[in-house]
């Protein structure tokens, strides 16, 4: 069976991005920084039949990265790594002027420096696997200029130029880095608490993630909604 890491993966886009692969018989190790809420998850997605490894941790620590990585070469090897994890830098977000340098630290830890820890600690699998794959968690806020969103959006275009140029130095890899667009979050919630605006479900945004797997497209930037509309 085919084999993902999958951060940030107790709730929202990452735990129904790995209920959607465990019911298509993919072996998972999960990552999140709860144990209560990870467990939780991790029975839900074993019930689907997948074999589950739920590892809880902080993505920015290298021990933990090299145990997801251990984790997965126990299922056989990795076939892909999912970066999902994030930080927003501030909870709820401000401006520049108020951002403290010590959540812009944290945003770049957890969204850009542990998705490069990470690949690296996988690269060698990846390499043998025949659908090597690196999917990177982007957003509109990495190319586009919004108030409040400036830390977060320079730890997203930081990891999106990351995903660029390793999918130029590892040509055997797909690697994509796709914007999901809006979705009903505990991560938007909290970077946005007085906007309460209805927004698509995570599960209502996998579909887009299962079709650049099924498809295999050349690496580069896509965006969920896009690859919604065009199915």
């Amino acid at each position: 069976m085919p084999v993902a890491i999958i951060t940030g993966a107790s709730k929202g886009l990452g735990r129904a991005l790995a209920e959607a692969l465990a019911g298509r018989g993919w072996d998972l190790v999960l990552d999140a920084r709860g144990g209560r809420v990870l467990a939780e998850a991790a029975r839900a997605v074993a019930g689907h039949g997948a074999r589950v490894e739920a590892l809880p941790g902080d993505v920015t620590d290298a021990g933990h990265r090299a145990a997801l990585v251990a984790a997965a070469r126990g299922f056989g090897g990795v076939d892909l790594v999912v970066h999902n994890a994030s930080a927003l830098g501030a909870e709820p977000l401000t401006r520049l002027a108020e951002l403290p340098l010590e959540g812009l630290r944290r945003a770049l830890e957890v969204n850009t420096v542990a998705a490069l820890g990470l690949v690296r600690e996988a690269l060698p699998w990846l390499r043998e696997s025949a659908t090597g794959t690196v999917i990177t968690l982007s957003s509109d806020a990495a190319a586009e200029a919004y108030g409040t969103w400036g830390g977060y959006g320079a730890s997203k275009a930081a990891l999106d130029q990351l995903a660029a140029v390793l999918a130029v130095e590892e040509p055997g890899l797909r690697v994509w880095a796709v914007d999901p667009g809006d979705m009903a979050t505990d991560l938007y919630a909290a970077a946005v608490p007085e906007d309460d605006s209805p927004r698509p479900a995570p599960a209502d945004v996998v579909p887009a993630f299962l079709r650049l797997l099924d498809e295999r497209p050349a690496s580069g930037r896509y965006s969920a909604p896009s690859l919604l509309e065009a199915r």
